[in-house]
């Protein structure tokens, strides 16, 4: 009997794994197909758009700039396509814990925000490689036909690879997609701000001024801070076994409440409303510290590394207002440390509370 029942066991997971693997290579041909439309689509388009001009790779109005705008929007379609798939196709579709209305309008939600951070994390990644090789090949001028197979060229790999992105969301992903987002975005606001010394005052003056640098700013702290309610739920989801626990849910909130104080930051630069500004600034990080302190009892279940790794992130917070208290820090350091320990936290969370969520799981 105990043999028959483990033979039973031995196929089921055999089946399983095939399972698996059909499902990935349907994966990829879809995300080929998914490519392939998107070099059609953009090759077509930017025929006519180059006929007959000979254009800089980088610029205004250059192979650059074409290849950004149309990578992006590559991103947006074929990024809500690899969601609709794990949705409604059936020998993809996963089972879902959230059925309900309310569960299906909050996951389409952070989908659209994730689709948003993957498409400017695209938009940003080939204006940066396109400015590089004008750098690299100086006055160089590309001729239509293949400015024409560049950018449909780059439209099909960035549809490939945003498809497989969508298709294979799960919350270790999502921690890499928050960083990689955080950091291009925060990055290229700085590299390209009208004022060289923003520095000497503090992040938000990044914010303040009609151009590109201010809007990519103001850009990413808003879809930063969606991203953080999306780990919010991704973190603190107990799975479709059990309801979340009164700790999960206070974790949860007080994730979301960070989220949509991260997001006011962006929404409301600091030039024109000063109060609720630094209203937001300042409680993310009192909300921060909350949860860091709270969590040991909130979601006991963590490794006792990780309640550690709060306090001594709490206490760096702590020392750097100090040496901006006494003057040797100025407010731009303080926030800079602050905003990395903070969302370094959060996406070491979101991949503990998942590797901790599996290990409660029951195995056969």
């Amino acid at each position: 009997m105990r043999d028959a029942v483990s033979e039973d066991g031995v196929a089921e997971h055999a089946a399983e794994r095939l399972s698996r693997r059909l499902r990935a290579a349907s994966v990829e041909s879809l995300a080929l197909g998914a490519g392939g439309l998107a070099f059609v689509a953009v090759c077509v388009i930017a025929f006519f758009v180059f006929a007959g001009h000979n254009l800089s790779i980088s610029g205004a109005g250059s192979v650059g700039q074409f290849a950004a705008i149309a990578c992006c929007a590559v991103t947006l379609v074929v990024y809500g396509g690899g969601r609709v798939a794990t949705w409604s196709i059936p020998w993809y579709s996963r089972p879902k814990e959230h059925r309900s209305r309310i569960g299906a309008v909050v996951e389409v939600f952070d989908s659209i925000a994730i689709a948003v951070a993957h498409a400017v994390v695209v938009l940003l990644l080939w204006t940066v490689l396109s400015d590089v090789l004008a750098r690299s090949f100086q006055d160089a001028q590309v001729f239509a036909i293949p400015a024409t197979l560049l950018v449909g060229t780059a439209a099909a790999v960035t549809g490939y690879y945003v498809f497989l992105a969508a298709a294979n969301m799960n919350p270790l992903l999502l921690s890499a997609v928050l960083a990689v987002f955080l950091v291009v975005g925060a990055l290229t606001s700085m590299l390209t701000a009208s004022n060289p010394h923003w520095w000497k005052q503090n992040l938000s003056v990044l914010g303040i001024a009609d151009d590109w640098s201010s809007a990519t700013f103001n850009v990413t702290v808003i879809v930063g801070g969606i991203l953080v309610t999306a780990i919010a739920r991704y973190a603190t989801d107990s799975g479709a076994d059990r309801r979340p626990s009164r700790g999960e849910l206070q974790v949860r909130t007080a994730l979301i409440v960070v989220g949509a104080m991260l997001a006011c930051v962006g929404l409301f630069p600091v030039n024109r409303f000063f109060l609720l500004h630094n209203t937001a600034a300042t409680g993310m990080a009192v909300v921060f510290c909350a949860l860091a302190v709270g969590i040991r009892w909130a979601m006991p279940h963590l490794p006792r590394a990780f309640y550690v790794l709060g306090w001594v992130f709490i206490g760096v917070i702590v020392l750097v207002t100090l040496f901006f208290a006494v003057g040797y820090y100025n407010l731009t350091a303080v926030e800079l440390v602050a905003a990395v320990l903070i969302f370094s936290w959060i996406i070491v969370f979101l991949r503990v509370s998942v590797a901790a969520g599996a290990d409660r799981e029951p195995t056969i």
